[in-house]
């Protein structure tokens, strides 16, 4: 790699990625780097070879790692890329590694309104900005003033948020790109109304959301006018188990891993939901979580 006597990171070679995953499922990462800072990863994709497959993953949620593993490198943002700081009287810079409700809670420090509903997401910046995260009624983007990107060739760009093609739980117009920062537009209001509102947020999640056991958020992206959660519960799922995952009996869109559940037993769970549901009512489920790598 021609950037190695540069780099400050850390690479690992056949690292368990189980042990990064919410859902605390996958094979390993043929490689695994963990950047220093931004600047030590702009060097490091800069040096990676022509045509490297290179994957990303935050704290792990929204994200399902097959049982064999990712061939390739991927690029570990856990408690890294965290800078973040106020630009101005309403903007706030942000990198990827940043978890989103860090984000919330620092925005409504200061008395930014807004950014609220980051609270709900249980993933960083960076997997926030790829798919349009949102929970509570608000998403990413609606904040979103312009992004700072990388390819893979380690050239950074700053684009606007009208250079994307942005829809729910969808952002297009990333073709071997990757976010490094975003800029937030928010509002000028109460930081302890903000901080209340936060709280209430959190309550309400905690109450309907099983946040205490191994899941990776919601699995299924919610049907134009419906929810998958409801549509899930009506065909009697709640409980139902493949091997160690099983449908939570407290919210139907999310899928627990009961100790020992593989990334298999999950997707043919997934699988089956989707198969149940488009008996039942003619819909066809569409996954809000990302798959990676290859079966066993």
């Amino acid at each position: 790699m021609s950037t190695a006597t540069k780099l400050r990171g850390t690479l690992l070679h056949n690292e368990p990625l189980a042990k990064y995953t919410s859902w605390r499922v996958g094979g390993p990462a043929e490689r695994m780097y963990i950047p220093e800072d931004k600047a030590d990863l702009i060097d490091f994709i800069a040096g990676l070879p022509e045509h490297e497959s290179v994957h990303w993953i935050g704290l792990g949620s929204n994200l399902l790692v097959r049982d064999g593993g990712i061939r390739g490198t991927v690029i570990n943002t856990r408690n890294r890329l965290k800078n973040m700081y106020l630009m101005d009287s309403d903007r706030v810079y942000v990198e990827a590694g940043v978890p989103c409700a860090h984000v919330a809670r620092f925005c409504s420090d200061l008395g930014l309104t807004g950014a609220e509903f980051l609270a709900g997401i249980p993933g960083t910046m960076g997997g926030a900005l790829k798919m349009n995260a949102g929970a509570f009624g608000g998403e990413t983007w609606s904040i979103v003033a312009s992004v700072e990107m990388i390819n893979a060739h380690g050239h950074v760009t700053e684009r606007g948020k009208h250079e994307f093609e942005v829809a729910y739980r969808s952002v297009k117009g990333l073709e071997a790109e990757w976010f490094l920062s975003a800029q937030l537009k928010l509002q000028k209001g109460n930081s302890e109304a903000s901080q209340q509102h936060i709280k209430a947020l959190l309550e309400k999640r905690n109450a309907t959301q099983p946040t205490n056991k191994p899941t990776c958020g919601s699995v299924f992206k919610n049907p134009p006018g419906d929810y998958a959660a409801r549509l899930i519960e009506a065909c009697g799922l709640k409980g139902y188990q493949i091997g160690g995952a099983v449908v939570s009996e407290k919210h139907a869109n999310f899928i627990e891993n009961q100790g020992h559940a593989t990334a298999a037993d999950i997707e043919t769970l997934i699988e089956h939901i989707q198969q149940q549901v488009r008996k039942q009512f003619g819909v066809d489920l569409q996954t809000e979580v990302c798959r990676a790598g290859e079966n066993a």
